[in-house]
């Protein structure tokens, strides 16, 4: 399958408000526009999980980063740089997000992919992806696309028909800083 045929499947998914199975820099997740409160419901619905425990979201880049951040703290950028895993931060104040994706602390947790199908389809869409394990709520994660229940198979709108053989175990890092520079590991 062609990398950039998988691109606008996916984005026509994403745009009607689907839910998607897809590789990431770290493990399978469940995607959708993390723009649209209807399609961050489906996603909460369907991994049975409450919404008041916030999901992770990608972007492409920094700049996508600074849209939606009311302001991103400046070591934010050397652990976005200099982190040798995939990173996943959280930030206070988001912005252009929908309100079911932030927590009740008014946080939210983004990591910029650095996997080329994530950043190329991110880029493409123009919008940040939620990117959650694709696994029910207090289920282990799948470590590859074998290990993904038939729940969640059925659940979502398009598989991503790239890296089934990919096999990870690593979710990514996860860091809060806060807007005073107050920096805490949360996962390793």
């Amino acid at each position: 399958m062609d990398l950039n045929d998988e691109i606008l499947k996916t984005i026509d998914i994403l745009n009607k408000g689907g839910l998607i199975l897809y590789p990431t820099d770290t493990v399978w997740g469940i995607g959708c526009d993390a723009t649209n409160k209807e399609a961050v419901k489906k996603v909460y619905d369907l991994k049975q999980r409450e919404d008041s425990k916030a999901l992770i979201c990608l972007v492409s880049d920094t700049r996508m980063l600074e849209r939606h951040v009311y302001e991103v703290p400046e070591v934010a950028y050397d652990i976005i740089q200099y982190s040798n895993r995939p990173t996943t931060i959280i930030y206070d104040r988001p912005i252009n997000m929908a309100k079911n994706l932030i927590a009740s602390d008014n946080t939210v947790g983004i990591r910029v992919a650095s996997d080329e199908f994530c950043q190329k389809l991110i880029r493409k869409f123009k919008r940040p992806l939620v990117s959650t394990s694709a696994n029910l709520s207090a289920a282990p994660t799948p470590k590859s696309f074998g290990e993904i229940s038939s729940e969640i198979l059925k659940g979502v709108d398009y598989v991503v028909n790239l890296q089934l053989e990919k096999s990870n175990s690593r979710p990514s890092s996860i860091i809060k800083i806060s807007n005073d520079a107050v920096v805490k590991i949360i996962r390793k």
